[in-house]
C-alpha cells in the first residue's frame, strides 16, 4: 500500500516511454488497493518490462505483472485457468510460473497465502489458451514437485464446485485421529481404498495435531468406499474414527438447521393442542408448584417455569399434557384464576411466527372493511383525539363509563358516523379539551363540545385514575367484575392507553385498540408488567408497519 506513482514511474521508465501510471485507491480513505496500471507507448517496451520485473520485490513484496484485460467475460470464463494443490509451502509465485511456463504463455500465476504471507499449499495458473492448460494438466497432474504429489485440474468456480450434484465427492473429513499419528500413516491407511491426491492433518500454532484432517481421492468411488469402510473404525483403544464427506461451513449449518427444524416440527405435531403457555405467574411459583396446580387435569408430560440467566422467574412457563382434551380442560378451568393474588393467563402455546400472523390477520380483517364499525341507533363515534360518550341503558341509572350525550368530531360527525374499529379513544382527553375551552366565548364553546346533563357524571373523570387511586390492578379487576362487557373494555382501555401513549404517542389509539382484542387476563397483565407491555407494543407496531398503517416518524 505504500507504493506511489512516482516510485512506479522510476521503476518502469527504464524500459521505455511511460505514458501514464495510476495506483488504484479507495474513494473515501484514498488508501492504495494494492494494484496499479502502467501504460507504455510501445508494446515491446511493455513486454520487456513484464519479463524483467515480474515477481521482482518492491517494498518487500513480489510484484505480479500481467497484461491488462479489459473484457471481464474472458477473466470470468475460467478458460485456460487451472488449479494446483498439495504444493510444498516453500514454492512461491515465481517458481510456480517457471514450472508451468514450458506448456504455454502464462498470463497469471499465484500462490494463495494466509494473513502472515505463508503459502496455503495451493494456487492458480492462467494460460492464454485452453490447449496449453490441458497440456499442463496432462503432464503435471500426479507428478512429484518438491517430493510432494501435486493435484492439477481445471479451475471450477465456487458456485459450481460445491457438492457433487450427482451425489459423488472426492474430499472426505476424518475426525478422532490419534495425536501421535503422522500424515504418512494416515495416507497408508486410507489408500487401502484407492489412490489419494492429498492428505492433511490439521495442526495448531504449536504444531500439534488437532485430531482431524482431510483426505482427497482422485476417484469419487474410492472416496465413497473409504467413508463406508472407515466410518466407525476402531483406530486405537480410545479412538473411533468419524469419516464423512467434507462440507463447507455453510453446508453444515444448512444441514443442521434443516435437522433442528424437522425435530421442532415433529415436537410441535406431537404436542399439538396439548402444550399450554402460562403467564402472569407469581415470581415465587416454581416447577413443582406449577405441576401441582395443573396435576388434576391429566397426565403432565413436562412442566417448566421460564427463568432469566440469573435464575429469576420471568413470570411465564409451559405445561404439556398427554392429550389435547386434558389441555383444553386445563385452559377452561385455569384461565383467569387467581393464583397468589394474580390472575393467571392460560392459552395454547404458539410459536412467535404464528402469533404475529394471527395478530396481523386480525388487524387486516378490521382495517380491510371499508365501512368499519357501524354505529347503532342513537350513537355517535368521535374521531381520534376527541372526547367520546356512551348513552346509558334504558331504564338503568348511569354506570361508570356511560354518558348521556354524544360529541361531534372536527367539523362535526353526523349521527350514525363511523370510527375505525382499531382506534381506542381515551376519555381522559376530555379534560384537556375542556381546559382549552374555558376562556372561549359562547359561540366558540358551541363548536365541537357536548351539551352537559347535570344529572349525569362528567366525562372528565378518568376511570384509570380511579383504579390507580384505589389499589392498581386489584381494584381494576374488582371494577371489571361488576361491569358489563362494553364497560369492561372502556375501563381496561382507560388504564392501558396512558401506558401505551408513553411508548408510542403517535400510534397510541391504534395500538391500544389492537391490544384490547386480547383476552382480558392478558390485558390486565400488560397493565401490571411494563416489560410484557413493551414487547406487545413492539409486536403491534411491527404489524402496523407491515400493513403500512404506522404513523410517519
Amino acid at each position: 500500500p505504500s507504493v506511489s506513482e512516482a516510485q512506479l514511474y522510476e521503476l518502469f521508465n527504464q524500459f521505455g516511454h511511460v505514458v501514464s501510471i495510476r495506483v488504484c485507491r479507495d474513494l473515501i480513505t484514498r488508501r492504495s488497493l494494492g494494484y496499479a496500471y502502467v501504460n507504455f507507448s510501445n508494446v515491446n517496451d511493455a513486454k520487456q518490462a513484464m519479463e524483467m520485473l515480474n515477481y521482482a520485490p518492491l517494498n518487500g513484496k513480489p510484484m505480479r505483472i500481467m497484461y491488462s484485460q479489459r473484457d471481464p467475460s474472458q477473466r470470468k470464463s475460467g478458460v485456460g485457468n487451472i488449479f494446483i494443490k498439495n504444493l510444498d509451502k516453500s514454492i512461491d509465485n515465481k517458481e510456480l510460473h517457471d514450472t508451468f511456463a514450458q506448456f504455454g504463455n502464462i498470463t497469471s500465476a499465484k500462490i494463495m497465502s494466509d494473513g502472515q504471507g505463508l503459502s496455503k499449499g495451493f494456487g492458480f495458473v492462467q494460460f492464454d489458451t485452453e490447449e496449453a492448460a490441458q497440456k499442463a494438466i496432462e503432464k503435471v497432474h500426479g507428478k512429484l514437485l518438491r517430493e510432494k504429489v501435486v493435484y492439477v485440474a481445471p479451475f471450477v468456480r465456487r458456485l459450481d464446485r460445491s457438492a457433487d450434484k450427482d451425489g459423488k465427492f472426492c474430499n472426505i473429513y476424518v475426525k478422532n485421529i490419534p495425536e501421535d499419528m503422522e500424515e504418512d500413516k494416515l495416507k497408508e491407511l486410507f489408500e487401502q481404498c484407492g489412490e489419494t491426491t492429498s492428505v492433511a492433518i490439521m495442526k495448531n500454532a504449536e504444531g500439534k495435531s488437532r485430531g482431524f484432517g482431510f483426505i482427497n481421492y482422485e476417484d469419487p468411488d474410492h472416496a465413497g468406499d473409504a467413508v463406508d469402510k472407515f466410518d466407525g473404525h476402531q483406530i486405537s483403544e480410545e479412538k473411533t474414527l468419524v469419516v464423512c464427506r467434507a462440507q463447507k461451513k455453510s453446508e453444515r449449518e444448512a444441514q443442521l438447521k434443516a435437522k433442528f427444524d424437522q425435530e421442532r416440527k415433529e415436537r410441535a405435531e406431537k404436542f399439538a393442542g396439548a402444550n399450554l403457555y402460562l403467564k402472569n405467574l407469581s415470581d415465587t411459583v416454581d416447577d413443582a408448584q406449577l405441576r401441582e396446580l395443573f396435576n388434576e387435569f391429566g397426565t403432565i408430560i413436562s412442566c417448566k417455569i421460564m427463568r432469566d440467566p440469573t435464575g429469576t422467574s420471568r413470570g411465564s412457563g409451559f405445561v404439556a399434557f398427554s392429550s389435547p382434551e386434558e389441555a383444553t380442560r386445563a385452559v377452561t378451568e385455569m384461565n383467569g384464576k387467581m393464583v397468589k393474588g394474580k390472575p393467571l393467563y392460560v392459552a395454547l402455546a404458539q410459536r412467535k411466527e404464528e402469533r404475529q400472523a394471527r395478530l396481523k390477520a386480525q388487524f387486516t380483517a378490521r382495517t380491510g372493511l371499508p365501512a368499519g364499525l357501524q354505529a347503532g341507533p342513537g350513537m355517535q363515534f368521535a374521531m381520534p383525539g376527541q372526547q367520546m360518550y356512551f348513552p346509558p341503558q334504558v331504564g338503568m341509572p348511569p354506570m361508570p363509563g356511560q354518558y348521556p350525550t354524544m360529541m361531534r368530531g372536527p367539523g362535526g360527525v353526523p349521527a350514525g358516523g363511523v370510527m375505525p374499529q382499531q382506534y381506542f379513544v381515551p376519555m381522559m382527553q376530555g379534560n384537556r379539551q375542556q381546559g382549552r375551552n374555558r376562556n372561549r366565548g359562547p359561540q366558540q364553546m358551541g363548536r365541537g363540545n357536548p351539551r352537559r346533563n347535570p344529572n349525569m357524571r362528567n366525562q372528565g373523570e378518568p376511570v384509570a385514575q380511579e383504579a390507580n387511586a384505589t389499589g392498581g390492578t386489584a381494584s381494576l379487576a374488582a371494577q371489571l367484575a361488576q361491569a358489563t362487557p362494553d364497560q369492561q373494555r372502556v375501563i381496561i382501555g382507560e388504564a392501558l392507553y396512558p401506558l401505551v401513549e408513553a411508548q408510542e404517542a403517535q400510534a397510541a389509539a391504534k395500538v391500544t385498540g389492537m391490544l384490547l382484542e386480547m383476552d382480558q387476563a392478558e390485558v390486565l397483565h400488560l397493565v401490571e408488567d411494563a416489560n410484557a407491555l413493551t414487547s406487545k407494543v413492539a409486536e403491534a407496531m411491527q404489524v402496523l408497519r407491515a400493513a403500512g398503517q404506522a404513523p410517519a416518524e
